[in-house]
This record gives C-alpha cells, sequence and structure tokens, in this order.
C-alpha cells in the first residue's frame, strides 16, 4: 500500500517519504480501515520533528497521521462492534498512529461509526481535535453551566471544536484569536474574543475556571493570573507532568524527568490554589460516540480549512506548520 513515512527524525528538510509499504497485520480485536481521509496536526510535525521521541520511542520508519475516516475491510476473530462496509473514524491509539496511508489497522474499541451527515474529510478533521476537547473540558476540568473558561487560539483545530463543546456544556468562553477571525469564533459560541494583536488576554480575563493553553510557556505563566483560587489550568502543549508519566506506562523512567520539566509552573499553580494538568490525549471509541452524537444533533459542526489530496501530504503539513489555520486541515487518500 501508498503511504508516507519518517525516516529519520529532524526539524529541517525532513519532509515524509513517499513508499510501498506492507499492509498493516491484525490482531484478533483489530480492524483493518481503508483510509479515505486523514487529518493533518500540528502532533505530526511534533512527532515528525523527535519532540516526542524521548516518551513515545517509534520505530523508525513510521508511517505518519492520528486522524482517520474511513471504511471497514476486515475484521479480526473476536471483534464485535463492527463489520466490512461500516464507514468509521478514530484516533488510533499513540503507539499505533499510520492514518497517512491506504490502510490502517485499528483497536475496535478505539473506532467509532461515522457521524451520519458528515463526509469523510469532515469525519477526518474530528478525532484528535474532539476528543482532546472532551477530555480537557469534561474528564480534566469537569466543566459546569454557569462556570468561566479561556479556550486560547479559538480560530485553531482544537480551540473551534473545545468553543462549541463549552457552550454546550453552558460555560461562558472568552478566547483569543487574530482580527480576521473574530466572526468565525464568534459563530462558534465565543463569549468574548481578544484579538491577541491588540490586547493583552491577562488584563481582560479575570477569575476564570479554567483555561486550556495550547500555546508557547510565557501564555501558561500568563494563564496562572486570569484563573481563581481553585480554578484549573490545563495544557495540551505542555510541560508533561509527573502523572503523565504514570499514564503511559514508564512512571521509574520518566517521572523525574516529568517534575523537572513541570516545577515552574506547578510550583506557581500551588501558590495560587490552582490545579496544573497536562493532557496528552488518548484513543476512545466510546467519547467519539458521544462526540458523535453530538454533531448528529448539530450541536457541534466541524470546521475545514483547506484539503489536500494524498500526493500533496508535505504541503499540508506545511501549511499547518504555519500555525495560522480555520479548524482543520485534512487529506483525502481515496
Amino acid at each position: 500500500m501508498r503511504a508516507f513515512t519518517v525516516n529519520r527524525y529532524g526539524k529541517t528538510g525532513n519532509d515524509l517519504q513517499a513508499a510501498d509499504v506492507p499492509r498493516p497485520a491484525m490482531g484478533e480485536h483489530d480492524v483493518l480501515v481503508e483510509v479515505h481521509a486523514a487529518g493533518v496536526n500540528v502532533l505530526d510535525a511534533k512527532i515528525r520533528d523527535g519532540e516526542f521521541k524521548l516518551i513515545l520511542p517509534y520505530r523508525l520508519p513510521l508511517i505518519l497521521g492520528n486522524d482517520v475516516a474511513g471504511v471497514v475491510v476486515r475484521v479480526g476473530a473476536r471483534v464485535r462492534k463492527f463489520r466490512p462496509g461500516d464507514e468509521v473514524y478514530a484516533r488510533p491509539d499513540k503507539g499505533r498512529i499510520g492514518t497517512f496511508a491506504e490502510f490502517i489497522a485499528i483497536h475496535e474499541d478505539d473506532l467509532a461509526a461515522k457521524p451520519k451527515h458528515l463526509t469523510m474529510t469532515e469525519a477526518a478533521s474530528v478525532p484528535l481535535v474532539g476528543l482532546t476537547a472532551w477530555q480537557a473540558l469534561i474528564e480534566i476540568a469537569g466543566l459546569k453551566k454557569g462556570q468561566k473558561v479561556f479556550i486560547q487560539a479559538g480560530s485553531g483545530g482544537v480551540g473551534t471544536f473545545a468553543i462549541q463543546l463549552a457552550k454546550h456544556l453552558g460555560a461562558t468562553v472568552a478566547t483569543t484569536t487574530s482580527a480576521g477571525n473574530i466572526d468565525l469564533v464568534t459563530s462558534l459560541g465565543a463569549d468574548v474574543v481578544i484579538d491577541y494583536r491588540q490586547d493583552d488576554f491577562e488584563t481582560v480575563l479575570h477569575d476564570y475556571d479554567v483555561v486550556v493553553n495550547s500555546l508557547d510557556d510565557a501564555t501558561l505563566m500568563k494563564s496562572l493570573r486570569v484563573l481563581k483560587p481553585g480554578g484549573k489550568l490545563i495544557s495540551i502543549s505542555g510541560p508533561p507532568d509527573p502523572s503523565f508519566a504514570r499514564e503511559i506506562g514508564k512512571p521509574w523512567i520518566l517521572r523525574p524527568v516529568m517534575r523537572v520539566l513541570s516545577h515552574r509552573v506547578r510550583k506557581a499553580a500551588k501558590r495560587r490554589g490552582i490545579s496544573y494538568s497536562f493532557l496528552f490525549m488518548r484513543a476512545s471509541g466510546d467519547q467519539l460516540r458521544e462526540i458523535t452524537s453530538l454533531i448528529d444533533s448539530g450541536i457541534i459542526r466541524p470546521v475545514m480549512d483547506r484539503v489536500f489530496p494524498f500526493e500533496s501530504t508535505n504541503e499540508a503539513m506545511a501549511y499547518v506548520e504555519k500555525g495560522r489555520t480555520k479548524g482543520k486541515v485534512v487529506i483525502t487518500v481515496k
């Protein structure tokens, strides 16, 4: 099958390589999916550049890609939830990525039926950002009606989804974006919109219950100052904390490293009576089914930026790396 692979880690001059590779091997709980479309994420670039090689030691060459929508073509002997012909979507488990390919094998627990009214391209834009927003706002934050949440970079992939989910939960939502995207984030439900080129969010926002940080360390530290005591700071861009080492099953090896990396923000958060959490989202077919119901009910809609053909996967990656996307970028494979 055709695929795009990472052959070596590196930040510069390291395009993915088009290759012919064997179809993936299947376990008895696996579902073989013919890929129709795959989402492109900043995470893909970070993996390619080697930023996660300490905590996610992939064996190279590695097929990249963390979002998929497609059709089931074969199921393992013990699969009970799916059958050939089903239209599905998923964020594969972090150890089994590889959606930039014509086929991928995914554990049935990580899959869900594709939302009925979405195209394959639209569906492929949802899993990673949808699960990130769900796990940040519902699992970690426990966001409730009447609370205030600050979601940074509201016009990005996670931001556009998280704004809609937070509004559905009954929260007041603040976000940052550029002037050209104010109408977009307002249409998604943002109540307070800050043009980051004109205003500093720290001078506008006060006494917030939750912050979802997706930007740099300086922004992370400033975010502490807009939270009230008892508030929650959730970062999807780091630094990882000791609990993350436990989550990935490497507590004794990585926990001391994570403690050092996150010491500054954890100390500052504790001083203010705020909890800090690092989120590296995990695959979950059950949560995707909850997200599907919200999409099928018209409560949440995916926001698409550009669609690239499969052969232009490197161009799609480069476009995402510019950091100016409105919603998601997707490549069409079939």
